[in-house]
């Protein structure tokens, strides 16, 4: 099989703790790379129970045109604790430069901490194709038609 690398340029910010590792792959044959939240002065937030907030990465990116970073949950993090990346997957457009920032949100009854260096996300890059918007009075008929949420059957 041959390997197939897309180029990312990363950026690290003036608050990004260059102590931290760069997103990486943990094994041979991860879809994500993780990300860690890096704080200005590294000393994390607490996620109140029913509340979101924006972790900061301290890391801008390049992303090749035709191609999209997705933001992911990090299973372990979803299997043991109450966190969870709101709105995932998140995508972020090639053409956004800016620091790229994780939404978590706390869905248990507790308070959960998130430290600074903590992998709290993981990215996923992948191709993307854009839609030719064409107007029609009349689309082609399936065997499904108008039905919706459930009405291909419930196994």
């Amino acid at each position: 099989m041959t390997e197939r690398l897309v180029p990312l340029k990363i950026k690290k910010l003036k608050s990004y703790d260059s102590s931290l590792p760069l997103p990486v792959y943990e094994s041979e044959g991860a879809a994500g790379a993780d990300l860690r939240a890096s704080f200005d002065d590294k000393s994390g937030v607490t996620v109140a129970p029913g509340k979101r907030v924006l972790i900061p990465t301290g890391l801008s990116f390049e992303i090749p045109l035709g191609y999209e970073v997705q933001i992911r949950p990090r299973s372990g993090i979803s299997l043991k604790t109450d966190l969870l990346v709101v709105n995932s997957p998140g995508t972020i457009d090639s053409d956004y430069r800016g620091e790229i920032k994780i939404i978590i949100g706390n869905f248990g009854n507790e308070d959960i901490f998130i430290e600074h260096g903590m992998r709290i996300a993981q990215m996923v890059i992948c191709p993307v194709w854009q839609a030719k918007i064409e107007i029609e009075e009349n689309l082609s008929e399936t065997s499904r038609g108008e039905g919706g949420f459930g009405s291909t059957g419930v196994n």
